[in-house]
């Protein structure tokens, strides 16, 4: 009689674990929208090195999201998140599927730091290394494809 509980029993563990459906989670895919124009400058000789179409990053949601779930940005385009104070900001590139160079800028609209191709999906932490209040995310590739260099200036108008 055990042993007939016993199966009884095993047979109603193997049926009663049936395999869940798994559910998968979909995110609209984000638009890029036109918010300003960046001009980057060689300082001395005033020289323009690039013109991009950005997206600002200002609101908490807005910085706390930044390039996440979009699977592309074109060439002339950034997104520049500005903060309210001046501080030492880390970023990730946690849901972010294509790479970047992050270019990190002081106050005075100044390039301090430049982390070049920061890889898609990688939750390590990219510091600004030094005190900042913008910061310029463009795709990986086009600093050294416009020669950046710290020192180097931005200016901005909202659209």
């Amino acid at each position: 009689m055990r042993n007939v509980f016993c199966m009884i029993l095993l047979f109603g563990l193997v049926f009663s674990c049936k395999e869940r459906a798994k559910t998968e989670i979909k995110t609209e895919t984000v638009a890029f929208a036109k918010e300003g124009e960046l001009h980057i400058f060689r300082p001395g000789d005033d020289s323009l090195l690039a013109t991009l179409d950005i997206e600002f990053a200002e609101t908490e949601y807005e910085t706390q999201t930044g390039l996440m779930y979009r699977q592309s940005m074109e060439d002339n385009q950034g997104m520049l998140f500005i903060f309210p104070n001046v501080a030492m900001h880390s970023f990730y590139m946690k849901n972010t599927e294509f790479p970047l160079d992050i270019v990190f800028i002081d106050e005075n609209q100044k390039i301090v730091t430049i982390q070049k191709d920061a890889q898609p999906l990688d939750e390590k932490s990219i510091s600004s290394v030094v005190p900042v209040k913008y910061v310029l995310e463009i795709n990986a590739g086009l600093s050294e494809k416009w020669q950046l260099q710290v020192g180097d200036s931005i200016a901005y108008v909202k659209s």
